[in-house]
């Protein structure tokens, strides 16, 4: 057992080359905790290449391995099958990939193969969602679990795990509490870079739960695009807090759906400020049934005048635009920099 030894991967070469001569008697090794990266994993698929080898269990958690590893690992257990039962990478990043090319290998007929990625908490969450789609959510880019009484603390373990690569989860009409929005909050804010849409639709957020999900949308890894927030309470305090937030970090936004919400016209205006914020790259905004009166549209034509380029669709259908509402946001659609096609 070397777990925790400190080794790099100078020290792993010359162990797997003193290993390779005599390779038929070792059947377990576990490099846990040790700085390996590729590199490392690298030189140990040249001992699990090797006919000889009678690896049965090899233990490779929190050892700095990404998707490179991941794939040298596969190639080297598709040209030596045989033997090894129990492979852990735990505490490790396997990159967009990483997880299919192994878990690829269980098809093979001669794999007796276990394979271990998450920790206990996360393989049982892992193992709950799985029980609710059917699938592996190592293997899913979209989650949608939506219209399940689920407590969000029975996902955070899976989230957080650097094996999870959802790019779109769905929570729309699920019984999503104050504490669940701080639980899932923390767990994206730990794994962030995935994430490109988030629709949490049809909930009772509410303005508290939008303070708490501000941390996230502050936070320079996250990656979110698109974000459906329909229908979930909030009015203008929730809606100025969201702004703020996307203030802060807006050039990955392209989509925000905040239809059915009481923001009224403070609230557009809130969100008229990150229209105006050069760096905005919002391309579609839906605002329907949000309270928004004249006063609202004149603020939306007057942000979208002075930062044209990238809205090419407004929902604004079930609102009051008043006498000169349409009329703005019409004479809008002539001007040539003006990019909107629906409205």
């Amino acid at each position: 057992m070397l777990k925790n030894s400190s080794i790099t991967e100078e020290g792993c070469a010359a162990l797997i080359s003193a290993f390779d001569s005599n390779p038929s008697n070792l059947i377990e090794l576990d490099l846990s905790g040790n700085k390996l990266e590729n590199s490392g994993i690298e030189k140990i698929c040249l001992l699990l290449k090797n006919p000889q080898c009678k690896f049965m269990k090899l233990k490779l958690s929190d050892c700095s391995i990404t998707e490179e590893g991941y794939k040298a690992l596969a190639s080297a257990l598709r040209s030596n099958p045989s033997h090894l039962i129990e492979l852990d990478l735990t505490g490790n990043d396997p990159g967009q990939s990483g997880v299919k090319q192994l878990s690829d290998l269980l098809q093979v007929k001669n794999h007796k193969l276990k394979l271990r990625f998450l920790g206990p908490t996360a393989d049982e969450a892992c193992q709950y969602v799985k029980g609710i789609v059917g699938k592996n959510p190592l293997l899913l880019r979209k989650l949608n679990l939506s219209e399940n009484k689920l407590r969000v603390n029975q996902i955070t373990a899976l989230l957080q795990d650097k094996h999870c690569k959802l790019n779109t989860l769905i929570l729309n009409n699920s019984d999503i509490t104050e504490e669940d929005c701080r639980d899932l909050t923390e767990a994206l804010n730990s794994n962030p870079s995935n994430l490109t849409e988030l629709n949490l639709s049809q909930t009772k957020l509410r303005n508290s739960g939008m303070k708490i999900f501000s941390s996230l949308f502050k936070n320079e890894q996250c990656r979110l695009k698109k974000l459906k927030f329909s229908s979930v309470c909030i009015t203008e305090e929730g809606c100025s807090v969201l702004v703020s937030a996307f203030n802060s970090n807006p050039s990955n936004l392209i989509e925000l759906d905040l239809s059915g919400n009481k923001l009224g016209d403070s609230g557009v205006t809130q969100i008229s400020s990150l229209m105006r914020n050069v760096q905005c790259s919002l391309q579609i905004l839906r605002l329907s049934d949000c309270s928004i009166t004249e006063e609202g549209y004149k603020a939306l034509a007057s942000a979208l005048r002075s930062n044209p380029s990238h809205l090419i669709e407004l929902d604004l259908r079930g609102n009051d635009p008043g006498q000169s509402g349409v009329k703005e946001l019409s004479d809008l659609l002539q001007d040539k920099q003006c990019s909107l096609k629906t409205v």
